[in-house]
Parts: C-alpha cells; sequence; structure tokens
C-alpha cells in the first residue's frame, strides 16, 4: 500500500488526519503496540544540535561618517564577516556572510553562533567596517534594522551522528567536548537526537527533498537539498530560514575545547507515504547504530546504539542550590559551555533559557547541585589493535533531546491546527 502527499494533505484539510510525533510512535511500539499505515498519517520530528555547518547572509544600509566606495572588511560583534558577493558601490549598503564556526576577535569565548542568537534577540550589534580606501568606522544595528538576514546550513540534520571517546594516552582539544577530552576510554561524549532525528524517519528520501517546508530555529524555511558530505548511508541537509522568525532559544553558541560552535534547530514533518517509511519511523533508539569514534585519529573502532544515550536517561539537567558547599572555584561556572550558570551575590544560577542540557555540569561538580543520568556507551571497542569491551560513560551530549521533543510536539500543534503546510 502506498499513498500520495496529496492524499494526506486532503485529509489534513478536512480534519482528518491523525498526526503524531515520532516519540510517541516510539513509545507505542516499545508498549508492544502495532502501528500501521492506517494509524498515522503525518510524523514529526525535530533535531537540536552543533551543527557547523552554517552561514547566514545579510544585506543593509550602514550608517558611515562619509561615503565610502566598498567595504573591504566587516566585524559583527568582533566576529569577522566576508565581503560581497555584491560589492554595492557607493550605495552605503553591506553585502555580507557570516560563518558560523567563525570566532570574535573581541572575546574568545564568543562565536557566530552567539551572534545569530543575540541578533534574534534583538540585542544591538557593533559593525565595524574597514573600507578599501583604509577608512574605518563603527554602527549599532539591530536585527530590525536588516531586511535580509537568512541562516543557510550546507550541511545540517545529519541522519544521527557519532559518539566519541579518547583512546591515546593524552587529552585532547576538540569541538566535540567542552573541556580537554580525557584520555584512556575514561569518557564519552555524542550527538544526535535518535528516535526523533528527521532523516532517521526518512532515510532514503522519500518525502524530504527540495522545497519542502521545514522549521529551522522555529522559523519556516525550505530544504535545498542533499548538504556537503551527504551520502546514501549518511545523509544530512542543506535549507534556509529567515532569521526575522526565529526563536533565540532554539539556536546560539556552544563552547568547546577548540572554540565556540553554532547551535541550530530543525523540525520536520513526515508524511508517511508507504510501508518503508512506517518502517523507519517505528524505529526505536535502541535499533538505532552508534558510531563509536576515536577522537584523535577520528576513526571509528565499535558500535553502540542510541538506547544507551536516550532510554532511561535524564533529558533534562535537575538543579539542586541549597546542595551548593560554595567551593572558591565553581567547575561547573567555568566549564558550562553554554554560560548558562553563573553566581549572582554568591548564589548559584542556572538560566534554564540558556542550559542546553548537555549535563557536563553534573559529572563535574563534587556536589550534587546538578543531577542527570546520562547513560553508558557499552559495547565492543578496538583501539590500537586491541579489541575489548568497554561500558564508557557519558559525560556531555552535544544535542539536546529536551527541546527537540518541545519542537515536535510544536509542529504537530502547527499542522493540526493549519498553521503549517507539510507541502
Amino acid at each position: 500500500m502506498k499513498r500520495s502527499v496529496e492524499e494526506i494533505c486532503s485529509k489534513i484539510n478536512k480534519g482528518k488526519a491523525v498526526v503524531m510525533t515520532a516519540g510517541e510512535v516510539c513509545q507505542l511500539i516499545r508498549e508492544g503496540e502495532n502501528i500501521g499505515l492506517e494509524d498515522v498519517d503525518v510524523v514529526t520530528t525535530a533535531t537540536r544540535a552543533i551543527m557547523s555547518g552554517t552561514y547566514a547572509v545579510m544585506s543593509f544600509p550602514i550608517e558611515a561618517s562619509r561615503q565610502f566606495t566598498r567595504a573591504k572588511k566587516i566585524f559583527l560583534n568582533g566576529v569577522p564577516a566576508f565581503v560581497g558577493p555584491c560589492p554595492n558601490e557607493k550605495l552605503g549598503i553591506l553585502d555580507l556572510m557570516v560563518f558560523g564556526t567563525s570566532h570574535s576577535n573581541l572575546q574568545p569565548d564568543y562565536g557566530a553562533g552567539h551572534l545569530f542568537r543575540d541578533m534574534v534577540q534583538q540585542k544591538e550589534i557593533e559593525v565595524s567596517v574597514i573600507t578599501d580606501d583604509n577608512d574605518s568606522f563603527t554602527s549599532a544595528i539591530t536585527l530590525n534594522d536588516i531586511p535580509f538576514a537568512r541562516l543557510f546550513g550546507t550541511r545540517h540534520c545529519f541522519m544521527n551522528y557519532s559518539a566519541f571517546v579518547n583512546c591515546s594516552s593524552k587529552e585532547v582539544n576538540t569541538i566535540f567536548h567542552a573541556k580537554s577530552f580525557s584520555p584512556d576510554l575514561s569518557e564519552a561524549t555524542v550527538s544526535g537526537c535518535g528516535e526523533i532525528n528527521p532523516l532517521k524517519n526518512d532515510p532514503l528520501l522519500e518525502t524530504i527533498g527540495m522545497g519542502t517546508p521545514v522549521l529551522i530555529n522555529g522559523s519556516e524555511g525550505f530544504v535545498i537539498g542533499n548538504g556537503t558530505r551527504s551520502s546514501a548511508t549518511r545523509p544530512n541537509l542543506s535549507g534556509f530560514a529567515d532569521m526575522h522568525g526565529m526563536d533565540p532559544q532554539l539556536m546560539g553558541g556552544f563552547i568547546t575545547s577548540a572554540g565556540p560552535e553554532c547551535i541550530v534547530s530543525w523540525a520536520v514533518a513526515i508524511p508517511v507515504i508507504s510501508q518503508d517509511v512506517l518502517d523507519a519511523i517505528k524505529t526505536p533508539d535502541s535499533r538505532i547504530s552508534l558510531p563509536v569514534m576515536d577522537v584523535d585519529t577520528r576513526k571509528p573502532i565499535g558500535e553502540a546504539n542510541y538506547g544507551d544515550v536516550w532510554q532511561d536517561v535524564d533529558l533534562e539537567v535537575t538543579f539542586n542550590p541549597s546542595a551548593c558547599n560554595y567551593c572558591p572555584i565553581c567547575e561547573a561556572v567555568n566549564k558550562c559551555p553554554m554560560d548558562a550558570i553563573y553566581r549572582n551575590n554568591g548564589k548559584i544560577i542556572l538560566d534554564r533559557q540558556l542550559c542546553f542540557n548537555c549535563g557536563l555540569c553534573s559529572t563535574i561538580c563534587p556536589s550534587g547541585v546538578f543531577i542527570a543520568r546520562l547513560g553508558i556507551i557499552k559495547t565492543y571497542m578496538k583501539c590500537y589493535e586491541e579489541e575489548i569491551y568497554r561500558e564508557v560513560p557519558i559525560v556531555l551530549r552535544q544535542s539536546d533531546k529536551k527541546r527537540a521533543l518541545k519542537m515536535a510536539e510544536e509542529l504537530k500543534r502547527k499542522i493540526i491546527e493549519g498553521q503549517f503546510k507539510i507541502k
């Protein structure tokens, strides 16, 4: 049996479609339910994670002390931008691109991800310009002053990702950890939202392709096509959305031991058009492969599953400020990759709006102020020719499944209420 997207859209328009989140479907499967094509029409999916392949394109007028021919260099809050491609000769208009992995020359722990979130929050941004005549000037803008601002992904929404461990005997600084990666298989970090990831639910891209409407950071956008490094076995997507409609809580910067990275969120609706699509949707975390990589060599050394990451764990960090022993140096404050933990008048504070639920604080606070079960990677690992069974504790999650679940729920609501068209 195969259904068309048009048939499903007709049911949605008549208010007769059954819309579920991928998490709801997989939970029913775990409870022993049998889900058939007649039981569900649309499944909503989502992911929130560090996505390095991000850039923004902007165009806006700039106030200058005198007319200039062209801009040669531009910095936004110290984050370098690439000028062009349009020169806008003597127009007083800047066209520019900002890479999501760019770092500020003013603050080492501030990157483009932080900049994009600040812009969406309508914070004032300092624009520094050096012209082709080597004149320089600064101006202040907000996102409201930028008529064209779009966020693009060259490589987003991977069909899940990997776990990382360090086989070497030395610490490694890497984008895959918020602190130096401890040696000798002592800890693991993970990425990927498992069973609710969009491409896990349509791995053959039967319903997702060029022009598919999606939500990127909560703003309606579209899929451009496959992303860079996409393959049949490990697909990913490129896409874009207008920054003016984005939700700052779904984006931001994440500080790693190799510098700041960029957080992006996607929500995608999957019309259940075939048994193949449904079978993919019904695959729970415990049956989804999780490659284990050596962060020092970037080579695969084993294979676990996402059940190790997302089942029988805490999606949110529990905060117990009364347990604080007021350590002279608070490792949780110093190491939080979101700067979501700080002290105010001596009291420890957790900013839930910023918190990514990565869980790192729960592994480095000796007082039990932060508590979270993060799971354990359990599998055979082959390091330096020796393959042995290991159980390696997860100490950092670079995907935020709690907010991804909320995004899937929100997309479900929008579809049911007619606020989002799946095609």
